[in-house]
């Protein structure tokens, strides 16, 4: 008998500054060391910009303006299918403190290939950011 995969709802920051996008690296975790778009999961009542904030303000200890949504992907993973919601966003208040990731980079259009993206990440720089 085959079980059901869960679905996990995410939002996702590209947080943009001129021709930089910010990136962050996951410290811990089955994905440990590969990096990804800030952000988390959508809770229950929340809207997705609502929820975009609120994850940006927990992990980096920033308030971003969330602007237009860039794309959302859909992604098997191993354990679970990914619905992730990916908006631009620019920081408006704080420093993009790390409380939860191992590291970050802002990474120009060119450098984007340099870190080992989370498969669903993956999906974002090459269908909207490598355009």
């Amino acid at each position: 008998m085959c079980k059901e995969r869960k679905n996990v709802e995410v939002v996702a920051a590209i947080i943009c500054d001129g021709n930089k996008v910010f990136a962050t690296q996951r410290g811990y975790g089955e994905w440990k060391d590969w990096w990804e778009f800030p952000g988390g999961k959508v809770e229950e009542g929340e809207g997705a910009e609502e929820a975009l904030r609120r994850e940006i303000r927990e992990e980096l200890v920033t308030d971003i303006r969330v602007g237009e949504k860039l794309t959302t992907v859909e992604w098997d993973y191993p354990k679970f299918h990914l619905t992730m919601h990916c908006f631009l966003c620019e920081v408006v208040n704080g420093g993009l403190t790390l409380l939860e990731h191992e590291a970050a980079r802002w990474l120009t259009k060119e450098q984007l290939g340099s870190v080992k993206w989370l498969p669903a990440d993956e999906e974002v720089v090459n269908k909207c950011l490598l355009r």
